[in-house]
């Protein structure tokens, strides 16, 4: 299930480069998972802290889930629009959602390409599921 972005929500653009499409010019369905990354990471280095400082805590923050609804292509050369927002909260996890749009100038409003979720648990160098530090989640839920 979806769940809808929620306030804040962070804005990051992206040029599609060629080696994102296939031999028909159109974005490969994987490459909208790293445009997620693109948006979760710039949403996280604006609004909380960034996945080094993270790192240098001893954790990383793998997807354990994720979730993609495409609803019109990408091409080569769009500048698309990525909405970010942070949906969910727990102790060892968070859920990001997502909503990738492309602007063209003959239309008013954007167009919608894909929207998703990616779910990421805190893990610790050994691979255990470790609590996100006080600091990082009161960041994370002044954003809920």
């Amino acid at each position: 299930m979806i769940s809808s972005l929620t306030e804040p929500i962070h804005r990051s653009t992206c040029r599609v480069i060629y080696g994102d499409t296939d031999a028909g010019r159109v974005v490969y369905n994987a490459n909208y998972l790293r445009y997620f990354e693109i948006g979760r990471t710039e949403f996280m280095r604006e609004l909380v802290c960034s996945y080094r400082d993270i790192e240098e805590l001893g954790l990383v923050l793998p997807v354990t889930e994720c979730y993609l609804r495409f609803k019109a292509p990408a091409f080569y050369d769009d500048l698309l629009t990525i909405e970010t927002s942070l949906t969910e909260l727990k102790s060892v996890s968070c859920r990001f959602c997502y909503k990738i749009t492309r602007t063209e100038s003959e239309r008013k409003r954007p167009v919608l390409l894909a929207k998703g979720f990616t779910v990421h648990a805190a893990v610790n160098r050994e691979g255990r599921l470790a609590k996100l530090p006080d600091e990082i989640v009161k960041r994370l839920k002044e954003l809920l």
